[in-house]
């Protein structure tokens, strides 16, 4: 697993791709939260807080990170290393953790550099440093946790078509679904409008966010992510 964790990150970080992830990542928020006029717009708010922030990045994840997953497997199918990689004495869930970890270790890369905006904040605040500790921490939690789904999601999809672009659109649909989807369609279940809520990974971000670790949030994020990486895996033994 080492080995493959080692390949994906030197093929982020020898060419430009790493760097563009995060640049993408840090520009895009920087931009809404302290330049833009708007309602994301930290300054304009006159609120000390990073909630313009948790509500920007899961979109921004969304379209992101099925840019960084749809060339993992796709791109071995595409040049015929797949065989060569599946004849190597690796298991298949040492591969998929490999390229897992890699592409969550540059959203991390990604996500520790906003903790300047903690800084910010407390520095803005009156009295200084006022926040909410827990809900702030809560959130990068859920943050992290849905960024993780994001590419268990991705690595499946990437399995799906030799075509990258294909692997693409397949992966920012199905996580925007996950996302938003049920939100979107609650109002059509009467009754059962909350557990519909419940469903979608929205409802289990938020809840993180309010600052209360509830171990069935978390418990949704890794079933969820458990289920795609094996999904992945089922795909990988029928290629």
């Amino acid at each position: 697993m080492i080995a493959i964790l080692k390949k994906e990150l030197n093929a982020f970080f020898s060419t430009p791709i790493g760097y563009l992830v995060i640049a993408v990542f840090l520009g895009l928020n920087g931009l809404f939260l302290w330049v833009f006029d708007g309602d994301f717009n930290i300054l304009n708010t006159g609120f000390a807080d990073l909630n313009g922030f948790f509500y920007l990045a899961p979109w921004i994840f969304t379209f992101l990170i099925p840019a960084i997953t749809m060339r993992m497997f796709s791109d071995e199918y595409a040049i015929g290393t797949i065989e060569i990689l599946k004849t190597k004495p690796l298991s298949l869930w040492q591969i998929i953790f490999g390229k897992y970890f890699a592409a969550l270790i540059l959203i991390i890369f990604s996500i520790v550099p906003t903790l300047v905006y903690v800084y910010s904040i407390g520095s803005l605040g009156n009295p200084a440093n006022n926040f909410d500790l827990g809900s702030l921490l809560g959130s990068y939690i859920g943050l992290l946790f849905l960024a993780s789904t994001y590419i268990a999601i991705g690595l499946y999809t990437s399995t799906l078509s030799k075509n990258q672009i294909t692997t693409f659109i397949i992966g920012v649909c199905l996580s925007l679904f996950l996302y938003s989807g049920f939100d979107a369609m609650d109002s059509l279940f009467g009754n059962l409008e909350y557990t519909v809520q419940k469903t979608g990974m929205s409802a289990h971000f938020k809840s993180l966010a309010r600052g209360v670790i509830d171990t069935r949030d978390l418990i949704y994020f890794l079933s969820i992510s458990g289920f795609f990486l094996v999904l992945t895996k089922f795909r990988l033994e029928r290629a």
